[in-house]
């Protein structure tokens, strides 16, 4: 593995990490591994990166060795323009990474399409894989529900594909849209976010996944129907109640299905937990560790 080159644009005070390169058939993933210890697994979804936890990997690395990867697509890793950008194919990536890693007794922190993605992987490894720490996401077929069908159909359309990747739609308008306190998102953490995607070729990304939302139903399907067999592994639910993404809804499916984790809910977060709170979070991830 070699080191990345981080561009001049990220804040080094904020993201001190000097991030490591791994090869995958698409391009070069960027990937953080600090600390030593039993491995914490943090998977983003979009169109964040692993900026995302850098709070978490701040509290959390003295004790343990918190690995945090850049899909293909986001943050620091390359943006091919004739990859298909499939969950599947994000969740190959993340198989091929963690297998090269040897990791073992993994605790999976999951947010967004990294719900659907990681899970992929202790469904196909769990003798790999130790604890699940979930916040806002899912890992079910939405096909058959409006709200998530009408988000991805509009998403999906030749409107929405130009408003993602000429406008930016989803880093510059969804971003702000799911944050529970908007003075967490600052110009500065925002800057983050909007700035690995600074052209349009480098946000198909950012277009695929809500396409996906919808257009990856079976896969997510698939997922669900053996998802009870990761029962004794799911450790912590924590849910930003003020999420208009991902609500009480799918959360109380979460705690009906995994009624052995436990749940945490922060009234006053949105949809990126790890962002918005990673103090209370570092702290409810320890109490399961």
């Amino acid at each position: 593995m070699r080191e990345m080159t981080v561009p001049e644009w990220v804040d080094r005070g904020e993201y001190p990490y000097d991030p490591n390169q791994f090869e995958t058939p698409a391009g070069t993933m960027s990937y953080v591994d600090e600390g030593t210890g039993e491995p914490i697994v943090m998977v983003h979804g979009n169109p964040y990166w692993s900026f995302e936890f850098r709070g978490l990997i701040r509290r959390l690395s003295d004790t343990h060795r918190c690995v945090a990867p850049d899909h293909i697509g986001f943050g620091l890793s390359d943006k091919p323009a004739d990859w298909d950008y499939l969950p599947q194919s994000h969740a190959q990536n993340l198989a091929s990474l963690l297998d090269t890693l040897e990791l073992e007794n993994i605790t999976f922190v999951v947010n967004d399409w990294g719900g659907p993605i990681a899970l992929s992987y202790a469904l196909n490894r769990p003798e790999r894989v130790k604890r699940i720490v979930v916040t806002n996401t899912w890992c079910w077929s939405v096909a058959d529900d409006w709200y998530y069908r009408l988000f991805s159909t509009l998403m999906g359309t030749p409107i929405g594909r130009r408003l993602i990747e000429k406008r930016n739609l989803f880093a510059r308008g969804v971003v702000p849209a799911v944050f529970g306190d908007k003075t967490l998102l600052t110009r500065e953490v925002h800057r983050h976010i909007t700035a690995p995607l600074d052209t349009p070729e480098k946000r198909r990304g950012t277009w695929v996944f809500p396409r996906e939302i919808v257009g990856s139903s079976a896969w997510l399907a698939d997922l669900w129907s053996r998802c009870s067999a990761l029962s004794g592994k799911v450790a912590l639910i924590a849910w930003g109640m003020k999420d208009i993404g991902f609500r009480e809804k799918e959360l109380r499916r979460w705690s009906e299905s995994f009624p052995g984790a436990r749940v945490v809910r922060f009234t006053e977060v949105g949809h990126f937990v790890a962002e918005e709170a990673p103090t209370a979070l570092a702290e409810e991830i320890r109490a399961v560790l």
